[in-house]
């Protein structure tokens, strides 16, 4: 039961790592992304490839970092000139990209993917605190950001991009900015999975996937980091409580997504702030 919680807190705490760094990109800058999932598994695949190389498990993990922020960076001045539904589409397709490379790829393993992954040099309960801890820090990254100059300069490009421009907003610089840091901290994710499950096939970084990690910044809140972090955590935890949905998951998550969107489209986070505003009031 033990090793079993250690395990659940881990997944929980990689999903939340997805989920911020999505929200930095779609809640902050208003950027829809759905392929969220193929960063995760950039990460994954650069950590993997390193660690059976014989490389150090930190500096593998920055590997994974790194692989996904500069792919990240990339895609993100492709989508530079993209908007809205078009810029999802593209998104969309960088995810079936990455899915069509690494199954074709027989040094990634092909549809077998990437076996006997060393085992990090972590006991299990320090590799989970270790991935609280890394979550946390991407939850007061986040927080920062939101609350700096900049958080409000992407909320106005989420806003109006032209009408940012007309104050002097450099658009495409802070939309380069949102996209690479979460497309990092998704990296991050992929390469702490990596670890954690010591296989990887590319099944595990799939469109539903993509759609997973957006239903949990939406059903949480979009914009909001601590909407995206119980948005995680809820859609984290709701199979395991109630394993009768396991088989019907996606269905419960596309109910979930159309009641908020049509009776709460502020989330989690929206509710929690109208009880707080009527409670003070």
């Amino acid at each position: 039961m033990e090793l079993y919680l250690i395990s659940l807190m881990t997944v929980a705490a990689l999903n939340v790592m997805l989920a911020v760094g999505l929200n930095m990109i779609s809640g902050f800058c208003g950027q829809i992304s759905l392929g969220h999932a193929a960063f995760y598994g950039l990460g994954a695949y650069a950590a993997a490839l390193a660690a059976v190389a014989g490389g150090p498990f930190i500096g593998n993990l920055l590997i994974g970092v790194a692989v996904a922020a500069l792919i990240g960076f990339f895609v993100g001045i492709i989508s530079l000139r993209v908007r809205e539904d078009f810029l999802a589409i593209a998104t969309m397709g960088v995810g079936f990209l990455f899915l069509g490379f690494v199954r074709k790829q027989d040094w990634l393993g092909a549809e077998m993917g990437i076996s006997r992954i060393p085992a990090p040099p972590l006991d299990r309960t320090s590799f989970a605190v270790l991935c609280v801890g890394l979550a946390a820090a991407i939850v007061a990254l986040s927080l920062h950001i939101g609350r700096s100059w900049m958080g409000r300069t992407l909320n106005a490009v989420a806003q109006d991009e032209d009408a940012a421009r007309t104050i002097g907003v450099n658009v495409p610089r802070f939309k380069l900015a949102a996209f690479t840091i979460g497309t990092a901290a998704a990296g991050l994710a992929g390469g702490l999975y990596a670890y954690m499950t010591q296989l990887i096939v590319p099944d595990a970084f799939n469109f539903i996937q993509s759609v997973t990690i957006l239903a949990m910044v939406v059903i949480g809140g979009i914009g909001s980091t601590w909407g995206a972090v119980a948005g995680a955590i809820i859609l984290t935890l709701m199979p395991e409580a109630f394993r009768f949905i396991n088989d019907y998951k996606l269905l419960v998550y596309g109910a979930l997504l159309l009641v908020v969107m049509r009776f709460a489209n502020g989330g989690i986070a929206g509710i929690a702030n109208a009880l707080i505003t009527r409670i003070r009031s």
